[in-house]
């Protein structure tokens, strides 16, 4: 299975790079970057799933607490995602998301600009898919639908002159470890929040997670 192509957003010199906004800071940030992903299993077909994560507004923000989240539009919501800090410096991340429609059994995810909002210490380039596919029923269970998450995550920070005169090591790894716990806090737990909601909805059970994944298969 050849895996997914993100959609275009824009020519840039640097695709990782988080850009907007960068014209307003003085200063070279610093730039963490993280990749990840995560497999989960629901017990239903994909038609069944499918039409549960197109109706993102019913679920979207009750899996989303206890981050704060507001609707911008239709399709996108800007998610208040909680107070980090370090070397007495803190910071109340703030990112829009734009949940876009399925595109060959992927879901993508891309951060937005929110309106009025533009926070002068930082700036956040979010890319995630979600990629389904059917798992045909066997003797031991019925049909599934395997999930596999990737998330792709850049953030730029500009920090404020008395944390800029620390060793920049330290700078960078400071905050690759908080950036890894925010990634565990807030994505990856929103991921498992979501398969559990679907199956309480559908009045199902969480299947338990198999060693096997046809995402390792040819096809």
């Amino acid at each position: 299975m050849n895996e997914p192509t993100t959609p275009e957003r824009g020519d840039a010199a640097d695709d990782r790079a988080p850009r907007r906004g960068a014209s307003t800071r003085h200063g070279t940030p610093i730039r963490y970057f993280i990749t990840c992903e995560n497999y989960l299993e629901v017990n239903a077909n994909l038609d069944t799933y499918t039409r549960y994560l197109d109706a993102h507004p019913e679920w979207f923000t009750r899996c989303a607490a206890p981050m704060e989240v507001k609707a911008l539009d239709a399709q996108s919501y800007a998610i208040t995602i909680g107070r980090f800090g370090a070397f007495d410096w803190t910071v109340e991340p703030k990112i829009g998301l734009r949940l876009m429609s399925q595109q060959d059994g992927v879901y993508w995810t891309h951060s937005v600009p929110v309106p009025g909002h533009e926070h002068p210490s930082y700036d956040v380039d979010f890319r995630s898919s979600m990629a389904l596919k059917e798992v045909p029923p066997s003797h031991a269970k019925d049909t599934t639908t395997s999930v596999k998450w990737t998330l792709k995550l850049a953030v730029a920070v500009w920090f404020p002159g008395f944390v800029r005169i620390l060793p920049e090591k330290l700078l960078q790894s400071t905050g690759d470890r908080m950036l890894g716990r925010i990634v565990r806090m807030v994505s990856e737990r929103f991921t498992e929040k979501v398969q559990r909601d679907f199956h309480q909805a559908m009045s199902l059970s969480i299947p338990e997670q198999s060693g096997s994944r046809p995402w390792d298969e040819a096809s």
